[in-house]
């Protein structure tokens, strides 16, 4: 269910601006990339399954051991059909931080002329976050290239990332996963068979929707 507050000028703003993006036809020099990240417990069974066979399923006990939590970052192209993942100990500015650089070192991006992030409001997703981490010099650098666009707060719905991380999430991470080297290998491999099919994500949502369901008009801009 989504949770949708007063409909401000702020609002309308953010919600257009990131609905605009995802009407522009596809460009290599300036694609739109979606972030988020996700919270996975790693859970380690006691026992060992019992294997299936004809007939009879796969058994294994209801008891469990807890391995901690890891935090996967997602960032998806869903024009081009291209998503990267990492697998973090935690989320902090720092992480955030090191993984938009990861991100802009990837050859798509490091010769496009500006790659546009679509972000939640989480307190970390900002350049202060870059400037702490990796410094003023290394941080304008990489923001000379890049240009946030922040969800609506309560929208985050807006953020094409959600929609791969729900994919990832049921064809991936809904089962025990007890190691963080499984994890890496195993959201390794779907990022991988994803990729090889340039698995992309048709948005419908369009500023017309907005004014129809929300019901604004120009003049509230």
């Amino acid at each position: 269910m989504w949770c949708i507050p007063e409909i401000d000028n702020q609002f309308i703003e953010r919600m257009e601006d990131i609905v605009d993006l995802y009407e522009k036809p596809y460009d290599p020099q300036e694609p739109v990339v979606g972030f988020d990240e996700k919270a996975k417990q790693l859970i380690e069974d006691k026992r060992l399954r019992i294997p299936m066979k004809p007939h009879k399923p796969q058994r294994y006990d209801y008891e469990y051991r807890r391995n901690g939590t890891r935090n996967i970052f997602l960032a998806v192209e869903p024009k081009a059909g291209f998503r990267t993942t990492s697998i973090t100990k935690r989320r902090t500015k720092a992480e955030f931080a090191r993984e938009i650089e990861r991100i802009m070192m990837l050859p798509r991006y490091q010769t496009a002329r500006c790659t546009h992030i679509v972000l939640d409001n989480l307190n970390t997703h900002c350049e202060k976050s870059l400037i702490e981490t990796l410094g003023e010099e290394k941080t304008r650098a990489i923001m000379s290239r890049i240009q946030f666009h922040y969800t609506p707060k309560h929208a985050s719905w807006l953020n094409m990332a959600e929609i791969e991380i729900s994919i990832l999430s049921r064809q991936c991470l809904r089962r025990r996963i007890p190691t963080e080297t499984i994890l890496k290998h195993d959201t390794g491999c779907w990022e991988q068979r994803r990729n090889s099919r340039q698995a992309t994500i048709h948005w419908k949502f369009t500023k017309q929707d907005a004014r129809k369901i929300f019901k604004y008009d120009d003049r509230q801009n």
